[in-house]
């Protein structure tokens, strides 16, 4: 999917939201764990759900490599499901890969060839020569690792180095590598506060948010601060959508949360027209 297509589908939708699909065993219906596959079931439904009202989804790999050889079959699956049924939908392989050389390239083969991702996340910490091989193909983009929303962000990510935050070298470094218009950034929630001082380094670069909800995150804050004309924001939300209930309405619940969150998106994207 290219940035074009992408800003069309959040502007026809009214929606910046990315759903994160989650999937802890422990946490969805019990009756679920009945079936084949319970994992793909429980996305199905929730995919089924909230398709119209969001424009990204985005599994976590970590959940899914947690059961070994069916958990990856799980995510295919997944994946297949969105990609045949909704291909307007821009799917993140949350992955947070980083390596050198042909090890990223073969990691990037996994999640844009074979499983056929719009994109995946990607750990900058060992330079160009590790982002650049998932920068190289067409269409597809890398989002980076900028500025956390976990607590240990703070170990690394904003310490200052000659003067200037090593999240904001790790940005301004990553926009002369090959190909970095296919470059997007990870930036959290909880940090609003930087989202104004990140947007004077790149102001047109989309940016994925978690920390949004469960989190503590303010939807308002973001967009104030980190919010350009096309948008440029795909909240993420996990926890607070997909596990809404662990009834057997959990998909209907996971809706009504969803549609919350579209509802106040519409609102600050449309402010005169509510």
């Amino acid at each position: 999917m290219t940035t074009e297509q992408l800003i069309t589908r959040i502007h026809h939708k009214k929606s910046f939201l990315c759903i994160g699909l989650d999937v802890d065993l422990t946490k969805i219906p019990k009756y679920l764990l009945e079936l084949e596959d319970p994992i793909f079931e429980f996305n199905k439904a929730i995919i089924d759900a909230t398709h119209d009202i969001c424009v990204a989804y985005k599994p976590n790999t970590a959940f899914y490599e947690a059961y070994g050889i069916k958990g990856w079959q799980s995510l295919q699956k997944t994946i297949e499901y969105i990609n045949d049924n909704h291909p307007d939908i821009f799917t993140i392989a949350d992955a947070k890969r980083g390596d050198i050389g042909n090890t990223s390239t073969m990691y990037a083969k996994a999640f844009f060839d074979d499983l056929n991702f719009d994109s995946v996340t990607v750990a900058p910490y060992m330079g160009k020569d590790s982002v650049e091989p998932f920068l190289a193909f067409e269409n597809k983009h890398t989002i980076l690792l900028a500025l956390t929303s976990n607590e240990g962000a703070f170990d690394f990510q904003t310490k200052s180095v000659n003067g200037t935050e090593l999240y904001k070298t790790v940005i301004e470094t990553s926009k002369a590598w090959k190909n970095s218009e296919n470059l997007m950034y990870v930036v959290g929630a909880t940090k609003a506060e930087y989202f104004k001082e990140i947007r004077n380094i790149i102001p047109d670069s989309f940016l994925l948010v978690p920390g949004v909800g469960a989190q503590g995150g303010s939807l308002q804050e973001v967009c104030k601060y980190g919010m350009n004309e096309n948008v440029g924001l795909l909240i993420n939300s996990s926890r607070g959508i997909i596990y809404a209930s662990n009834g057997a309405d959990f998909a209907e619940k996971a809706r009504e949360e969803a549609l919350k969150m579209q509802e106040e998106m519409q609102f600050i994207m449309l402010p005169n027209k509510n």
